[in-house]
């Protein structure tokens, strides 16, 4: 089985919440959706809680999948969920990156993204979209 990757489309009043890469060099300062790697044995909505935990400390509960699943080198994969913060007053930090930015409709395509994350533009325009309605 392909190694998966999962990714949170974390949506809160019309903004999508990306960050900043720290590392590896080549990638550093791009941004990404918060996530990681579904690790054996779990399933891939309790790997997305998990990572979003890890990376943001925040509790996030997990919807339903946004986009196609983007092929990544080394036969990996990645899927992205739609996720929102379980306590809405909650504000995620960043652990892992040096960054974060709840980013408008309107600044989506502004921001460098990591080649996988740019793909699911398209989507995550029709996500954010739908969300500020």
């Amino acid at each position: 089985m392909d190694a998966v990757i999962v990714g949170a489309a974390l949506v809160r009043d019309g903004k999508l919440l990306a960050q900043q890469r720290a590392w590896p060099p080549h990638h550093a300062g791009q941004w990404e959706l918060p996530g990681g790697r579904v690790e054996e044995g779990e399933t891939e909505a309790f790997a997305l809680a998990r990572e979003c935990h890890e990376e943001l400390d925040v509790v996030v509960t997990v919807g339903d999948r946004v986009g196609p699943e983007i092929p990544l080198p080394g036969g990996k994969v990645l899927r992205v969920y739609s996720a929102a913060l379980l306590s809405p007053g909650d504000e995620p930090r960043a652990v892992e990156h040096t960054a974060l930015r709840w980013v408008g409709h309107d600044e989506l395509d502004d921001l460098d993204w990591l080649p996988a994350d740019r793909d699911l533009l398209p989507a995550l325009h029709a996500l954010v979209s739908a969300g500020s309605e």
